[in-house]
């Protein structure tokens, strides 16, 4: 059965917040799968994450590049978008298979290969009733998110 905390967000501040409380939760091989709708948040969800991991690398959304690779002292994050897969299968063909075990996976439009992942942690960033307002939805059902649900809870 999943878990899921609903977190509502006031400012961007707020955001960044619960992206480097999660940071210090994630370990190598750990995926997340963000969702949303476009302009939600999701690459500043990972601009904050890869902050937080200790980086001061300038990260862009991966959307012409598919992935993108950023160094942290925590390992490598791998920030993929898969809106242009087709699916899971597209998405091995991407070679990335490395990365996953040896680093920190994050994947705008997650829910698209989702199939692809036996353990992911899902986020779901949607709209609030401000500019800057944001209603962050973190879920998962394996083992593995449950002390991570509850610390962030």
């Amino acid at each position: 059965m999943a878990r899921e905390i609903v977190k509502h967000v006031h400012s961007e501040e707020d955001t960044a917040q619960i992206a480097s409380a999660l940071a210090g939760l994630l370990h190598p091989g750990d995926i997340v799968l963000l969702d949303g709708a476009l302009a939600a948040g999701k690459t500043f969800f990972t601009r904050a994450l890869v902050r937080a991991l200790g980086s001061d690398e300038t990260v862009t959304s991966p959307t012409y590049t598919i992935a993108n690779v950023y160094e942290t002292p925590a390992g490598p994050l791998l920030h993929v978008d898969a809106y242009r897969l087709k699916g899971a299968q597209e998405f091995y063909h991407l070679g990335l298979e490395d990365y996953l075990d040896t680093g920190i996976c994050v994947i705008e439009w997650g829910e698209r290969i989702k199939d692809y992942f036996d353990a992911p942690l899902s986020i779901r960033i949607g709209f609030g009733d401000t500019d800057t307002a944001r209603t962050v939805t973190l879920s998962a059902s394996a083992p593995r998110w449950t002390a991570v649900l509850e610390a962030l809870a």
